[in-house]
């Protein structure tokens, strides 16, 4: 009975270890994976996708992923270049384009580049006013972008777009932003009433010259504003008479025709 036991035994471990073996040995990685491999703790390859073959317990494999990644930036403490205190969130997309450099040349990436974005929002927007926080957050995300490129490329990545999400302003800051945007309404209101003055007064210069060509002109120009007043709802319509028109008993004694 105990030597049916052995006999068992043997094919069964037999079986484990081979198992154990295929486990360790076969690999499959989908389309958006990438594993980096390495033999006895040296950088071999990058395999995948599909299905890698490795040496078991000579080489192990890394998996990374290729998909888009989503790092939101905590919102930060910033200081505007015209000593506004703010707080301001963002949101970082890269991913990975060299395997290699992401698993051997940074210990955590994805740390390492939410770090990076803090510093980086930071000291790009401390050189910027509070206006162009608030009217140019296309090109601070192109410039915050840029930077972030340029730093990770040693890590093998690549910042595909940094949106800036919120610029959280004080309560007594906004109250000075919306009189300051309601005294530029004002100024602006002023400047175009100016402008419309100026641009009558030219208009009625040239007119005036046009009218004293023609003496016959300002009658029917007197004759028109009549008509005009004529579609009111008035009772008195006052306007110049020529003495020369009045019969002789209605003039003063001293009034001539003209």
């Amino acid at each position: 009975m105990q030597f049916d036991i052995f006999g068992w035994i043997f094919p069964l471990a037999g079986i484990a270890l081979v198992v154990l073996v295929l486990y360790n040995a076969i690999y499959i990685f989908r389309e958006y994976e990438r594993g980096v491999v390495f033999t006895l703790g040296r950088f071999t390859r990058v395999g995948g996708p599909g299905l890698v073959i490795l040496i078991p317990f000579v080489q192990q494999v890394v998996r990374t992923d290729l998909r888009m990644f989503v790092e939101d930036v905590p919102s930060q403490d910033v200081i505007s270049r015209d000593n506004v205190s703010v707080k301001v969130n963002a949101v970082i997309y890269f991913r990975i384009v060299d395997p290699q450099r992401a698993i051997i040349n940074v210990a955590d990436f994805a740390v390492a580049i939410s770090q990076l974005a803090q510093t980086t929002l930071r000291s790009v927007l401390g050189k910027h006013e509070l206006d162009e926080m608030l009217a140019e957050r296309d090109k601070l995300n192109v410039d915050i972008q840029e930077i972030l490129d340029r730093q990770t490329e040693a890590w093998g990545l690549k910042v595909a777009n940094v949106e800036i999400k919120h610029v959280d302003i004080d309560e007594s800051m906004v109250r000075a932003i919306a009189k300051q945007a309601e005294a530029e309404r004002l100024r602006r209101a002023r400047v175009i009433n100016a402008e419309g003055e100026q641009q009558a007064a030219v208009k009625l210069v040239e007119a005036g010259r046009m009218l004293a060509t023609q003496p016959n002109s300002m009658q029917l120009r007197f004759f028109n504003a009549l008509s005009d007043i004529a579609t009111d709802k008035t009772s008195t319509v006052v306007f110049p008479l020529p003495v020369d028109l009045l019969p002789q008993g209605l003039r003063k004694p001293d009034e001539k025709p003209e």
